[in-house]
């Protein structure tokens, strides 16, 4: 199982992106658990990873991509993590 955490802040143009992506791809990466969270609603989360930009991408426990990410990038994570 890949655990992410989707960082997230209302009204942020590359959450909606970032998480579009995500939408995208998950089909393939069945063993993705996502769980969306809003810093604004649970800014100890924020304070935790230290998140400075939205979106941020954190996977199995490490903050991975911050203020946005490409399809690319994100297929070539979890492919990394999914074989590690």
């Amino acid at each position: 199982m890949i655990k992410i955490e989707f960082l997230t802040m209302p009204g942020c143009a590359h959450c909606a992106a970032a998480k579009a992506i995500l939408e995208k791809i998950g089909p393939d990466y069945p063993e993705l658990e996502v769980e969306f969270i809003d810093v604004a609603e649970h800014p100890e989360i924020s304070g935790k990873y230290m998140l400075m930009s939205a979106p941020g991408i954190v996977i199995n426990g490490k903050l991975e991509f911050t203020g946005g990410v490409t399809e690319e990038q994100l297929r070539a994570k979890l492919d990394e993590v999914k074989g590690g």
